[in-house]
């Protein structure tokens, strides 16, 4: 994997994970969260996932592969404090990070980042 298959890939997700939050399925007015009643995402995090994702997609085509990769190193580095941080703190800039799930959901995007910071970058997808 490369930065921009990272972007590309994270960015689609990101956008629905921060839409499927933002109508309940994964949020903490669903019934039942698809990933379990302990995990759902609050408004910040949606918002802070619909945000992200958009840029991610918005980067694939409008920097060059040059830019890609510091930024997905930059993605990396925060996803990994962000996880570290959720470790000792419940909250982040007013998201909710109070479960496991969500550390180690930040934990392992960081290290996929950092990993797909150092593909090819000309790589075709």
């Amino acid at each position: 994997m490369n930065p921009k298959q990272f972007l590309q890939i994270g960015g689609v997700v990101l956008v629905l994970v921060g839409i499927l939050g933002f109508v309940g399925v994964l949020g903490p007015t669903a019934d039942k969260s698809i990933f379990g009643e302990g995990w759902w995402f609050d408004n910040a995090e949606n918002w802070a996932h619909l945000v992200i994702g958009i840029i991610a997609l918005i980067a694939v085509y409008a920097i060059g592969a040059e830019a890609q990769k510091p930024l997905v190193v930059v993605v990396g580095v925060v996803a990994v404090l962000a996880g570290l941080y959720s470790i000792f703190q419940p909250a982040l800039l007013g998201a909710n990070l109070e479960n496991p799930a969500d550390t180690i959901l930040h934990l392992v995007v960081g290290v996929w980042a950092l990993i797909a910071a150092r593909g090819k970058t000309g790589m075709a997808m």
